[in-house]
């Protein structure tokens, strides 16, 4: 049995100390052999919100993957963000897109962010086709039985009050299904969802999780325990209330 906590969105510079300090008791008494987070570890990207994120990451008693989120690239810094968006994530940088070794299960990464898009709204999702073709080659190569694609925007919108209107998203999780992808872990949204859904022909489960932040909306702070024992895989969206 495999047990993989999944958290995201702790926007440091407004995370929820009090869910914070939860989360990590909770995952030293449910001893998860790792932890994903999918995105936005911090609100504006500023190098003290980097700092203090990756020392709670550090204080985990788990491996710890993360991936990047919209809010990790600078907002008010245009110039940094578009010729160097991710250079502040060297604070946290062993920690991003982390090789996990777990029995039977592979996590494959897939970028969604993009320093500029052709629309206003720059924190929605986008997906380039090398970033898919890359993540595809990924899957193949593994004979995991359970395929996992983490990311931070919902490929294609999960039922939430928030939205990812993820550019390219459809091509991709189409894609990843054909690959061999079992489910898709995303953040974003700030709350948490668990639907399968086909994709040209293949069916594939969508995973999203909650938030750790101040910044709730349907759902009080929460995340997911993933349950792997053989075939199946079970889902528990944990709350702090």
């Amino acid at each position: 049995m495999v047990l993989i906590l999944h958290a995201s969105d702790l926007h440091f510079g407004a995370e929820d100390k009090s869910a914070l300090d939860w989360f990590r008791t909770e995952a030293e008494a449910r001893r998860p052999d790792a932890i994903l987070i999918t995105g936005d570890l911090t609100m504006r990207a500023r190098r003290s919100e980097f700092s203090a994120a990756r020392d709670w990451l550090a204080s985990l008693a788990a491996p710890v993957s993360v991936e990047v989120g919209n809010h990790d690239l600078p907002y008010f810094d245009i110039a940094t963000r578009l010729i160097a968006p991710y250079r502040r994530y060297r604070a946290v940088e062993r920690f991003i897109e982390r090789p996990l070794s777990l029995p039977d299960v592979a996590v494959v990464s897939l970028r969604t962010t993009a320093r500029a898009q052709w629309r206003f709204n720059w924190s929605k999702g986008h997906v380039t086709d090398n970033r898919v073709e890359k993540a595809v080659a990924l899957l193949a190569a593994t004979p995991a039985r359970h395929r996992l694609v983490t990311c931070h925007h919902p490929l294609v919108e999960g039922g939430t009050r928030g939205t990812a209107r993820t550019r390219g998203g459809a091509r991709a999780l189409a894609a990843l299904a054909r690959a061999g992808a079992s489910a898709i872990l995303s953040g974003h949204v700030h709350d948490p969802f668990d639907t399968v859904v086909e994709a040209d022909g293949h069916p594939i489960r969508l995973i999203g999780a909650g938030t750790l932040s101040e910044r709730v909306r349907a759902s009080w702070p929460s995340f997911n325990a993933l349950t792997f024992d053989g075939p199946s895989l079970e889902v528990a969206v944990v709350t702090a209330v």
